[in-house]
């Protein structure tokens, strides 16, 4: 790896933010957490991201509005919704959305760190 992927992390459950973090780092991505959907909506709209990986169901602006913005201001940032939530009417909406990936709760960290890896070409 040359330069540090950056990778942001939103999810309103401070466990997944937790344990993501530490696992990204180790495999060399430079990584972001957030809990509250505004803060990231700032952040993204400070910095650019190479991958948004965000959980579906929040207070408003819920993972779809936060994917839709990142979409619109940094159309390069990959986007990997999580949820608990997944049914086929939500996971259409967001691959339709633009999000590269669709991961349902609960899910095994080595595998969403091995889709980060593939998403960024590492």
């Amino acid at each position: 790896m040359n330069a540090k992927k950056k990778v942001l992390i939103l999810d309103d459950e401070a466990i997944v933010c937790e344990r993501l973090k530490p696992a990204l780092e180790k495999s060399g991505f430079y990584v972001e957490t957030y809990q509250q959907s505004q803060q990231a909506i700032d952040r993204l709209a400070e910095e650019k991201f190479d991958v948004l990986v965000t959980d579906l169901k929040m207070r408003k602006p819920d993972g779809l509005d936060v994917m839709n913005f990142t979409k619109e201001h940094s159309p390069s940032t990959k986007v990997i919704i999580v949820t608990g939530f997944a049914t086929v009417d939500t996971a259409t909406a967001a691959l339709k959305g633009g999000a590269v990936d669709f991961v349902a709760k609960p899910f095994r960290i080595s595998h969403l760190r091995d889709l980060i890896v593939k998403v960024t070409g590492e």
